[in-house]
């Protein structure tokens, strides 16, 4: 089921690409595209949940949570497209997609498999909704840095002439930190009470650390957004400031558990 399910994925983000790619060029069909998009999400996800869960347990392995958490983020995004401007992120999303999916058909992580209780569940599941929210929205600011270059230097062509007006993207990526704030503030709280002994597993202190620090940049955006007007320049490196640390603690800890210390 997941090699069948990953080609079918691979196969149809393949064909939303191209599509999208075509749209930007005005010959593609919106509709066609997104429809190409959810086929291959929902195939994305079978195989992700497949390589991830197994009899002895759910298998947090680097490859093994980096195909789901591609697949949650592009299910989130091509959902919200549906009725937000959030096309033309599937350009970066679908093939990071397409890219986990042939790691976990092909790689077969020794990460020991664990038995999760509901609470310690929660927390896993708040953090993986944590991550790709804030994903997206590290994706949005980097579209908008994009946006504002282009605005300054007066090239109002190409990708620019496709992305909806600057304060719509500006709008855009403060609802997505809110979210992601919100999830990440749930997954902290959740990880702190339902984890048995939380800072005697590996990894833990060096996750929880870059995630408070990540969390303390995004308050401060949010603060500064509200009571200072922050915006532009200033918004896109907070977002990616407080991206780059999550990435730094989940990521780093896993490739070193994982890779290094084992």
């Amino acid at each position: 089921m997941q090699l069948m399910a990953g080609l079918i994925a691979i196969a149809f983000y393949s064909v939303s690409i191209a599509l999208q790619v075509a749209r930007l060029r005005k010959h593609g069909q919106r509709n066609i595209m997104l429809a190409c998009g959810i086929i291959a999400v929902i195939a994305h996800a079978i195989s992700a949940i497949a390589v991830f869960t197994g009899p002895d347990g759910l298998h947090f392995g680097l490859v093994e949570i980096s195909t789901l958490i591609s697949a949650v983020i592009s299910a989130l995004v091509i959902l919200s497209a549906l009725r937000k401007p959030l096309d033309n992120l599937l350009l970066a999303l679908f093939p990071l997609g397409i890219l986990t999916i042939i790691s976990s058909l092909l790689i077969d992580s020794q990460y020991p498999a664990t038995h999760l209780e509901g609470g310690s569940a929660s927390h896993v599941l708040l953090s993986i909704l944590a991550y790709s929210v804030i994903t997206i929205a590290a994706l949005q600011a980097v579209l908008l840095a994009y946006q504002n270059k282009q605005l300054k230097h007066h090239h109002p062509g190409g990708l620019l002439s496709k992305l909806p007006p600057l304060q719509d993207m500006e709008s855009l990526l403060f609802e997505l930190i809110w979210t992601g704030q919100f999830l990440l503030s749930a997954a902290i709280i959740a990880g702190f009470l339902f984890i048995d002994n939380i800072w005697g597993i590996h990894g833990i202190i060096h996750k929880t650390f870059f995630s408070l620090l990540a969390w303390c940049v995004f308050a401060a955006l949010l603060w500064g957004r509200s009571r200072l007007g922050w915006r532009g320049t200033t918004a896109i490196r907070f977002t990616l400031s407080g991206f780059a640390l999550l990435i730094l603690g989940f990521y780093g800890s896993k490739f070193a558990l994982e890779y290094l210390i084992a």
